[in-house]
């Protein structure tokens, strides 16, 4: 999957994206029939995230910092990447990366290419969410818990597909599994801006809303 002509592949700040909030969003269709008994049916089959990046922005400089990002980026025309405060890494944030991290596939000893995955939860109900913007110089990979060297593989930092050289396919019933920080795909929620600078300078949180683009 080709990156889109209308996504800059820069990422939002992260000293004013670490003060955001926000995270996943699911659509839930629930019906209340006349026993008082629901039906839920799943609208949508993956998350979609949003964030608000306005607490992160603490004085006048990051404020401005915010709107030079805005006006390059056209309000909401073009993407970009956004590092998400809580869920960045193939782990827990506070821990280290790990080539055994997740699992991303089996060999069968001919596939080469597999998509970067992160699961939450276990078994039957666990959610798979593909990563499409892994961050580069980050990515850790294993098969059958044996490090591949960088020169064994490419990847595609702007689809999160690893790519292995022929020598190094993974054989038939082998584990590959991978360890990274990765970015979430965003956007501006609004061509609008709208800031009150006394209003800031008296304490009040500017709103910029932030969602994720479904790729």
């Amino acid at each position: 999957m080709p990156v889109p002509a209308d996504f800059h592949d820069v990422r939002f700040p992260i000293n004013i994206s670490f003060g955001s909030s926000g995270g996943p969003q699911r659509r839930t269709e629930i019906v209340t029939v006349g026993s008082g008994r629901e039906h839920r049916n799943q609208r949508w089959a993956n998350s979609r995230r949003r964030y608000d990046a306005g607490y992160g922005v603490k004085d006048l400089d990051t404020l401005h910092e915010v709107v030079a990002f805005f006006e390059a980026r056209r309000g909401s025309l073009h993407g970009f990447r956004f590092r998400d405060p809580l869920d960045w890494k193939s782990r827990s944030p506070l821990g280290e990366t790990d080539a055994q991290d997740q699992k991303i596939g089996e060999g069968d000893g001919a596939t080469a290419r597999f998509q970067l995955i992160k699961t939450y939860g276990e078994g039957e109900a666990a959610y798979n969410r593909r990563i499409e913007l892994p961050v580069e110089g980050t990515i850790a990979l294993a098969i059958d818990g044996s490090v591949v060297p960088q020169n064994g593989y490419s990847l595609d930092a702007g689809t999160g597909e690893i790519t292995f050289d022929a020598s190094s396919i993974p054989a038939a019933g082998a584990s590959i599994t991978a360890g990274f920080e990765f970015d979430v795909p965003v956007r501006f929620a609004s061509d609008e801006l709208t800031v009150s600078l006394a209003a800031f300078i008296a304490g009040d949180v500017p709103s910029i809303p932030l969602v994720e683009i479904v790729r």
